[in-house]
């Protein structure tokens, strides 16, 4: 019996995908943007813990791979927004909704490590 055409699993996108937005700064930088453009500055009060730096990078990684956007105002001192792309949308739901997902299992998730970690006598 033939086998039946599916999806090539070595021509799947996901792993790369999910590098991109499953980043440790790259969700949160998208589930900020969902809530309208922002500011540099906007964005990393919103963002705790991030660095200059690593925003500055998470923002181009976005940018480079379409989606976000970067627009430069001529205003003086130029004003730079940033914000999410169509591209985007069909994904927003799903990570607004593992981004809440994450916050309220983190304790669960704390209390197993610690669990293991101090059972890791046990573990071959």
């Amino acid at each position: 019996m033939p086998e039946t055409a599916g999806p090539d699993l070595d021509d799947c996108p996901l792993p790369e995908v999910l590098a991109l937005i499953g980043g440790k700064w790259s969700a949160q930088v998208l589930v900020a943007l969902g809530k309208g453009p922002r500011r540099f500055t906007q964005l990393e009060r919103a963002i705790i813990g991030i660095s200059r730096r690593m925003l500055t990078v998470s923002l181009r990684d976005l940018e480079r791979n379409g989606l976000v956007t970067r627009t430069v105002y001529p205003d003086s001192p130029p004003r730079v927004e940033y914000a999410t792309t169509p591209l985007i949308e069909d994904i927003r739901v799903p990570l607004e909704a593992l981004t809440a997902w994450a916050r309220l299992a983190a304790p669960a998730i704390t209390a197993a490590r610690r669990a293991y970690d101090g059972s890791a006598d046990s573990h071959p």
